[in-house]
């Protein structure tokens, strides 16, 4: 039997897909920049990423003032409980329909492998792209700030590029794992209406 609570709020609906945008965005145009295809022209597409980069470092610093003025931010703080369990369900659990072993609440909307992979996008993937990002934006100031000495442009492309593909991973890892909730389609749902079906 499953009941519906209400989990994720306006906001959190409208940061979610607006990121979501702006992260594909930022991907087409990235790899398109790098070399990897043809689209919209290197200069449309240089553009295009710097846009998008640029809003959604607006979107994060309001999203981050918007959790922890809301404390929404206690979402995040990771835990090792259950953690494999939760491991044993993603690998073989949900192929056997095996009862999910975490149970959503307004105060505990995200599971512990949640909680960890989006602290690792927090702490991790972003601060890589962001500043690998923003050393090859201002790549022309390097020697006025004195930066040359310390930084080159094939280290600063590379682990970009690096960060962009642990990007590309999470969101297709998330986007599968859309699929597991107690169906197919709940977890799509929840973060259109809110409304979040539990068992």
């Amino acid at each position: 039997m499953a009941e519906k609570i209400y989990v994720f709020k306006r906001f959190e609906r409208f940061w979610h897909w607006s990121q979501a945008l702006l992260i594909i965005t930022l991907l087409v145009t990235g790899f398109e920049i790098h070399g990897s295809y043809k689209f919209l022209g290197f200069k449309e597409a240089v553009n295009l990423h710097t846009n998008a980069a640029w809003t959604l470092v607006g979107l994060w610093i309001f999203a981050i003032f918007w959790h922890f003025t809301t404390g929404e931010w206690k979402q995040y703080i990771p835990t090792l409980a259950k953690v494999d369990a939760m491991i044993k369900y993603y690998t073989h659990g949900i192929f056997v329909n095996a009862p999910h072993p975490f149970r959503a609440t307004q105060l505990r909307k995200h599971n512990p492998l949640q909680r960890l992979a989006y602290l690792g996008v927090m702490l991790f993937i972003g601060p890589l792209i962001w500043f690998t990002g923003w050393f090859y934006l201002f790549y022309d100031q390097w020697d006025e700030w004195q930066l040359d000495r310390y930084l080159s442009l094939e280290w600063v492309a590379f682990f970009h590029t690096v960060a962009a593909f642990m990007m590309l991973i999470f969101l297709i890892a998330h986007v599968y794992l859309t699929t597991a909730g107690h169906t197919p389609t709940s977890h799509l749902k929840a973060m259109i209406t809110g409304w979040e079906e539990v068992e």
